[in-house]
């Protein structure tokens, strides 16, 4: 009978050794397998942003990504029961996290591998490494100290860092805490910037890699390096001056942007209020992003030039033409005036436009055509090939491109408001593109704020050239500019705060009602000045600001022009101008009235 039992067991026995060796033997090595090797992702390196000159804007630098493994805190492990408490308590004021959130973690099963802090300083990992250390040489030495650390370690990362703290954050964006681009360049660009992850596996023991084990890596590709149009001396310089300007004017917020008119290239591109990418945590809501991108307004009176540009083009009249000016022009259901209360004007065309008269332009574009629908239709198409109404083919996250209704839907008012620069929205670049066309000689050069990008392997890939529309003759484009120098130079010009000893400067004030996105009405004003210098050098940078002063009395020229003249005055500023030659005349001759008349909107 005992040998009989004893017989019953031995084959159990080799039944289940059998079983083992042979029918489950793949089973078993794979479970053996999964406890033994760990894999990790490799995180590329993200590209670094630079400046023209290749002056550093976004860098990555080297950071840890502090990991644990969940098995190595067991009771079975350390042979106590409060392991994942004890290495919280240490760990929390070094990550500054919360203890019990990181209790939650080391006690997670199932599992080998745990985030517990992403992209620490390489100070960070040293202290915890020579915690981990004290705690391993306590614990050779006193039998009753245990390492509860052991099961902490580290996988090599990187952390975004902006050298240059606020300096054209708007453009630049920031990285987000899963490591893409959150705004800006960095989220437009991220897939060029972020490169492809690799990967390792390999054998551990007890934490320690086991290196006879062997292991497996497919490599990370580095992510590409992107080199802006920006100038880092001339960002510097609009920056402060708008910053300055905003601070001095009350205003809500202002714009600076600066473009060289041949290229399209943005050479400063400036918001004020402004964030530290650095530190996310202080930038207030409203500061993030791009305002000069992002932010429609009604240009109001630095429109008028694209009124003016029809109408030279279209031949209805010249600079010297006469247009008598009334006090109060009733157009439609509205009763129209101009900024100052004035007698009976009159004026030239160049007159119109140095006074800034919204009555003038009303006469002037109302001879586009034989018809106000005509007409409308007329000034639309200039607006459109101007840019307006459209993207600026920047591609920028959270660009608008502002309202341009089309002609047959402008209401009795908007037929009357628009030649003025009212009852249409732009953003600040596309005002600066205006005005870079006409510095261009009447070429529109879509704007780029980048250069190019440089792959791992080296080779620099330029961007695509960028699109070029004839929008006027250079004739025109020539007029315009000499009309524009008679707003600064002329001692009845609305532009004169904007003059700069030595320079010839063109240029637009504009005021006009800011519409509140909260409520849709008007609530506080636009102010802005956009013009280019030196007038008769037409690669010279252009620049265009704006800005929303809370009070009514501001006027544009007060609290624009300055942030401009500053920004041309960068330590990048253009080459000195020839002293200007006799600009068109703002008010007829006598000679020119008797031949002409004094009806409104007469031209020759």
């Amino acid at each position: 009978m005992v040998s009989l039992a004893l017989t019953l067991v031995m084959i159990a026995f080799v039944v289940r050794l059998l079983q083992v060796q042979a029918v489950d033997a793949s089973t078993y090595a794979a479970k053996a397998d999964k406890n033994r090797y760990v894999g990790h992702v490799l995180t590329a390196e993200r590209g670094g942003i630079t400046d023209r000159g290749g002056v550093a804007l976004a860098i990555s630098v080297d950071a840890n990504d502090i990991t644990a493994d969940p098995t190595m805190f067991t009771r079975k492990q350390l042979k106590i029961d409060d392991g994942p408490e004890q290495a919280a308590a240490l760990l929390a004021p070094i990550l500054g996290q919360d203890q019990a959130t990181l209790t939650e973690k080391l006690r997670t099963s199932n599992t080998q591998y745990v985030l517990l802090a992403r992209r620490q300083t390489p100070q960070v990992w040293k202290q915890i490494k020579d915690l981990k250390t004290a705690l391993t040489k306590k614990a050779e030495s006193d039998g009753s100290t245990v390492n509860v650390l052991a099961g902490v370690f580290q996988d090599p990362s990187s952390k975004r860092v902006y050298p240059n703290g606020d300096l054209a954050a708007g453009i630049l964006g920031w990285v987000n805490a899963e490591g893409k681009g959150g705004g800006g360049i960095e989220q437009q660009l991220n897939k060029e910037l972020t490169g492809k992850d690799g990967k390792i596996r390999y054998a551990q023991s007890g934490g320690r890699l086991v290196p006879t084990a062997g292991s497996t890596e497919t490599p990370a590709v580095a992510g590409s390096d992107v080199e802006l149009t920006i100038d880092r001396d001339i960002q510097w310089a609009a920056q402060n001056a708008i910053t300055e300007q905003v601070e001095k004017s009350g205003a809500d917020r202002g714009y600076v942007m600066v473009q060289d008119t041949r290229t399209g290239e943005i050479l400063a591109m400036a918001n004020s209020p402004g964030f530290d990418p650095n530190d996310l945590s202080k930038a207030s809501s409203a500061a993030l992003g791009n305002a000069a991108l992002q932010d429609a307004y009604e240009p109001g009176s630095t429109a008028k030039v694209m009124s003016m540009a029809a109408v030279l083009e279209e031949n209805v009249a010249t600079p010297e033409t006469h247009v008598v000016v009334p006090n109060r022009l009733h157009r439609g259901d509205r009763l129209f005036q101009d900024d100052i209360d004035h007698p009976t004007w009159n004026l030239t065309l160049n007159g119109v436009l140095a006074k800034s008269s919204n009555i003038g332009t009303i006469l002037a574009a109302g001879q586009l055509g034989k018809t106000q629908k005509q007409a409308n239709e007329v000034l639309y198409s200039y607006m459109r090939k101007f840019g307006i109404g459209l993207p600026t083919g920047l591609g920028f996250p959270g660009e608008t491109s502002g309202i341009l209704a089309p002609a047959a839907k402008w209401s009795t008012s908007q037929q009357y408001t628009i030649p003025f620069g009212q009852g249409v929205s732009i953003n600040a670049m596309q005002a600066a593109s205006v005005y870079s066309t006409i510095a261009n000689g009447g070429v529109r050069v879509e704007p780029t704020l980048v250069r190019g990008t440089k792959g791992p392997d080296g080779r620099f890939t330029p961007a695509p050239r960028p699109k070029k529309t004839r929008v006027v003759s250079e004739k025109t484009a020539k007029t315009l500019a000499q009309m524009l120098e008679s707003v600064v130079d002329d001692e009845e010009g609305t532009g004169a705060k904007a003059r700069i000893p030595g320079y010839r400067v063109a240029g637009k004030t504009g005021t006009a009602n800011r519409v509140d996105p909260a409520t849709g009405k008007y609530h506080g004003y636009t102010s802005s000045f956009a013009g280019f210098a030196p007038a008769d050098n037409p690669g010279s940078p252009s620049t265009a600001p704006s800005r929303t002063p809370p009070r009514a009395a501001t006027s544009a020229a007060r609290s624009a022009v300055p942030s401009t003249n500053r920004s041309w005055n960068s330590p990048s500023r253009p080459s000195r101008s020839r002293p200007p030659g006799p600009g068109p005349p703002i008010c007829p001759s006598p000679s020119h009235r008797e031949r002409h008349g004094n009806r409104p909107g007469t031209s020759s």
